[in-house]
């Protein structure tokens, strides 16, 4: 892949880091949605019919000459009674750095791949728009043809082979289990006649409470269990807990494949093993979306070449990063864009050798909600998924302030030794979790830092950012990553007080309106800079770009001094509903019916001071609070305005209607305007589908659009008590 004029500014970058003697490697986990679909596996459901087929396509797009392909175990969630997919593929990180530099590389694995790793998967084109959504698994799905299937006798005789080969060179010993899905077995260091080598496959199989465990590697043991699938042998892995054993393994196994003159073969099983040599990328199901869980990256400019990649597969087989609602409004895929920090092994992770960094990061991002809060969806709060630390109780708050200090009293050399790396994380683990102490929901996750409860992931070293949207596109998922590492660069060399910032109502009032946002992540950019990590000017840029969140804009007047309304859709923070628990599962039932513009006027400032804004209420006209921002020649007057979009199923204020179309009133020195914001379509009726393209969705919100001229000047009257704020006016109190 040739080198871009992006690359040269990241090498620069990174060449600056080292040179602070920094190591701050970075993953990321985009995720990726059938935007053309509307079936329930692409909107909210973690699996469905075509999603492992579609999987499968990216899979094949992204292998690597040299790569091995598995198919193991992924994660298992509450009320799933088995794990989900897991397609992973494993490499080793000198192989890529040397394709990358156009030298040939000593592959890893030369051995036989999975069967939907076939010849034309390269060139397979992308499903065109009028492709069913819902296709049986593996059809019209983007996904590769597979290799032929084999004749049921073949396949078998194949895999026993195979199995007879593995036997003799490992020293094992070999066994048949008749009836069984995987009946043909492999001990190596054990006992044959132990009842735990007749257990049943892994696959399809619940998780035991205790988590995925392997007694028999535990004790030096090994079972290889051996079937057929997709017409080729199907190997199940053992654990592994070392990385050079495994690779060993890999040299046997290719060596037995190739005797036994297997050609295609799936592996299953336990994830291998991983360390800094290794690159394991792999791909899982996730509500609504197929998440990419990217091998840990040294630099950005190795991110950039990884994520460009990543997204030009996605895209070659029809998966995107955004989704087109039927009313053209356009959001992310809905699956997040988290990025994980560490080092290249638990011990060189910044964390602990820059001890203040993470207590520094913490205070950093109470101080600028921006940074919670920009890159994040549109609901927010503490029943989202990345709550901040001052979203939870009050007494937690006071308790997180004393927490930083006595951590950055006390940092003055590397944390060396485990207690001092588990007290780290002690401190810091109670306040970094929702309002009901889950730590898997919140903006900065450490349960992988130095946490002795989480078996096999949980001392790594790592945080983990959740406060992510999934990115429009490689390129800004390169800018925010390039953003978060600037800044855990100036928070571990330079000194910042830790003490925390209460907001109060502030935080959900202003910080919800976009504008708030942008120029507080103007405030962060000028201090990066100061600090000598400034962002390159293309990548600052492109942090700006907000298009998912305008619904609108109209020109008002005079073309020579225009002033131009945009309306914005802002955060919102939706409440949970009901007794949490009773509610099962990792979703929580949630009232999303109230939503939250932005409206921003901006032009002349002679000409923006005389505008005023407000929401028709039957005959009245409610004044909104807009406040006036002046820069001398232009000024900008914001304001936010909240109104049930819709009534719940089940929610909050039963009775409360449902304010569509939303009614505005914009009057200038000049004239004065009605906007009517229809959340459908003007007067009734429904979409044919989903929008064919960017221009069809823009179309579509043009169209609800509708704005008038008034024939009089209106009356503004003042809003109810408690219904305004400085900087939002709440309909549902109208």
């Amino acid at each position: 892949m040739a080198p871009t004029d992006d690359e040269a500014l990241l090498r620069a970058h990174d060449t600056k880091l080292r040179a602070a003697n920094l190591e701050l490697w970075l993953g990321a986990e985009p995720t990726f949605t059938n935007a053309t679909s509307s079936e329930a596996e692409w909107i909210g459901g973690a699996l469905g019919p075509t999603k492992l087929a579609r999987a499968e396509a990216l899979w094949a797009r992204l292998h690597r000459p040299g790569d091995l392909t598995l198919r193991t175990l992924g994660r298992q969630y509450p009320g799933e009674d088995a794990p989900r997919f897991s397609l992973g593929l494993y490499g080793l990180r000198e192989v890529a750095a040397a394709s990358a530099r156009g030298r040939v590389p000593s592959p890893l694995w030369r051995g036989p791949l999975d069967p939907a790793m076939s010849a034309d998967a390269a060139s397979n084109e992308p499903e065109s728009e009028g492709a069913s959504a819902g296709a049986p698994e593996g059809a019209s799905d983007g996904a590769p043809e597979r290799a032929p299937e084999r004749a049921p006798e073949r396949a078998h005789a194949l895999a026993r082979a195979l199995r007879d080969v593995l036997a003799t060179a490992l020293d094992g010993e070999a066994l048949d289990l008749l009836g069984d899905r995987f009946p043909y077995r492999v001990v190596v260091g054990g006992a044959a006649d132990d009842p735990r080598c007749r257990r049943p496959p892994l696959d399809g199989q619940a998780i035991p409470e205790e988590g995925l465990v392997d007694p028999l590697s535990a004790e030096g043991a090994r079972l290889f269990c051996v079937g057929v699938e997709h017409g080729a042998p199907s190997l199940e892995l053992p654990a592994f807990d070392d990385v050079d054993l495994f690779l060993a393994f890999l040299g046997v196994l290719e060596a037995a494949c190739a005797k036994a003159e297997v050609g295609a073969l799936v592996l299953r099983g336990h994830p291998p093993p991983v360390d800094a040599r290794v690159r394991f990328t792999t791909l899982t199901p996730d509500p609504g979306v197929v998440e990419v869980n990217m091998a840990p990256c040294r630099d950005l400019t190795e991110l950039e070449r990884d994520m460009r990649a990543i997204h030009d597969a996605a895209h070659a087989v029809g998966l995107s990063p955004e989704r087109r609602h039927f009313n053209g409004e356009v959001t992310d895929s809905g699956g997040g864009g988290h990025l994980t920090f560490g080092a290249s092994t638990p011990a060189r992770s910044p964390f602990f050798r820059h001890p203040a960094l993470l207590p520094r990061l913490l205070a950093y991002l109470n101080q600028h909600p921006s940074l919670s809060y920009f890159f994040g969806g549109h609901a927010a709060g503490s029943a989202g998924q990345a709550p901040r630390s001052d979203e939870s109780t009050p007494e937690l708050f006071g308790e997180l302030d004393l927490a930083l200090d006595r951590l950055v009293r006390k940092a003055h050399a590397p944390l060396e030794t485990d207690a001092e790396r588990e007290h780290l994380w002690a401190e810091l683990a109670p306040f970094l979790a929702d309002r009901f102490g889950n730590t898997h929901r919140s903006e900065v996750n450490v349960e992988k830092l130095w946490n002795p409860w989480l078996p096999g992931r949980g001392k790594l070293g790592l945080i983990e950012l959740r406060a992510l949207r999934q990115a429009p596109s490689a390129r800004h998922a390169v800018a925010r990553a390039a953003l978060f590492r600037c800044l855990l660069a100036r928070l571990a060399t330079h000194e910042l007080p830790v003490a925390l910032r209460s907001w109060g109502a502030t935080l959900h009032d202003r910080f919800a309106l976009p504008y708030y946002l942008e120029a507080d992540l103007r405030e962060v950019l000028g201090d990066l800079a100061r600090a000598g990590f400034a962002l390159p000017a293309p990548f600052e840029a492109e942090l700006f770009d907000d298009r998912h969140r305008v619904l609108g804009q109209v020109d008002l007047g005079d073309p020579d001094a225009p002033v131009t309304l945009t309306v914005r859709r802002a955060l919102e923070h939706w409440p949970l509903v009901g007794d949490l628990s009773k509610q099962a599962g990792t979703s929580r039932l949630v009232d999303a019916s109230t939503q939250r513009l932005e409206l921003r006027v901006e032009g002349p400032s002679e000409r923006v001071g005389r505008v005023r804004l407000g929401v028709r209420d039957g005959d009245a006209t409610v004044a909104l609070p807009a406040v006036l921002v002046e820069d001398g020649a232009h000024a900008r007057a914001v304001v936010g305005i909240r109104y049930r979009a819709f009534i719940p199923s089940v929610g909050l204020h039963p009775g409360l209607a449902a304010r569509d179309p939303l009614a505005l009133v914009i009057a200038t020195h000049a004239q004065s305007y009605a906007l009517t914001i229809h959340s459908w379509i003007p007067g009734g009726g429904v979409y044919a589908g989903l929008p064919a393209d960017d221009d069809d969705a823009a179309a579509r919100r043009i169209e609800r659009f509708v704005l008038t001229l008034l024939d009089a000047a209106p009356t503004f009257t003042p809003a109810p008590r408690g219904a305004a704020t400085r900087h939002t006016l709440d309909t549902r109190r109208l």
